[in-house]
C-alpha cells in the first residue's frame, strides 16, 4: 500500500510541475497556484509516508 501512494505523490509532484510551466507559458495564475499546491501536497504526503516507515 506504500509503494502505491508514493507512486501517487510522484505522479502527483510530476504532474504539479507540468501544470507550473503549462502554466506560465500559457499565462495562467490559477493554474500556476493550484499546481503548486499540488506540488505541495504530494510532497507532504510523501514525507509523512516516510517518517511513518521508520
Amino acid at each position: 500500500m506504500r509503494h502505491l501512494l508514493a507512486a501517487v505523490a510522484v505522479l502527483a509532484v510530476v504532474l504539479g510541475v507540468t501544470g507550473i510551466v503549462y502554466g506560465e507559458a500559457d499565462d495562467s495564475p490559477g493554474l500556476q497556484l493550484l499546481s503548486a499546491l499540488l506540488v505541495i501536497g504530494a510532497v507532504a504526503i510523501a514525507v509523512r509516508l516516510r517518517r511513518r516507515a521508520r
